[in-house]
């Protein structure tokens, strides 16, 4: 059985309405209907939670559906991919602080060729963050 399946029973079965179950996890209605219609698929955290609001296991509501195993699979590569970026993203600001920093004490042309580069390390970093966040809007 497909997962929209398996959370509309689920919450049938509970007593439920879309909208008890929407304001319990903290997300719309409309979201539990697209769940429910197939149109989208819950996040892992979303499907924890329907786990517990129906107190049926994981195993349950996710065995069995492709879909759903494919959607995880995805999510957690881009979890990783934003854990790296975010990782990098660090060191390189460390880095660029501990150079300016440098700079600072040495002055002359290399510290104002630093403050010029910063703007640009800057726009280096605010440009990686839109390609990751658009690449992972498919």
């Amino acid at each position: 059985m497909e997962i929209e399946k398996k959370i509309k029973e689920a919450r049938v079965n509970a007593g439920l309405t879309q909208e008890q179950v929407a304001e319990k996890i903290m997300v719309s209605r409309q979201t539990i209907s697209n769940w429910e219609n197939g149109k989208s698929l819950p996040d892992i955290i979303s499907i924890m939670k329907l786990s517990d609001l129906y107190l049926i296991s994981l195993d349950e509501l996710l065995k069995g559906d492709t879909k759903m195993k494919e959607k995880i699979e995805k999510d957690v590569k881009v979890s990783r991919g934003n854990k790296r970026l975010i990782l990098t993203t660090a060191i390189l600001i460390f880095a660029v602080a501990i150079i300016y920093s440098v700079s600072n004490f040495v002055g002359g042309a290399f510290h104002d060729f630093c403050e010029a580069a910063i703007r640009w390390v800057a726009l280096g970093i605010g440009v990686a963050f839109a390609i990751t966040y658009m690449s992972q809007k498919d």
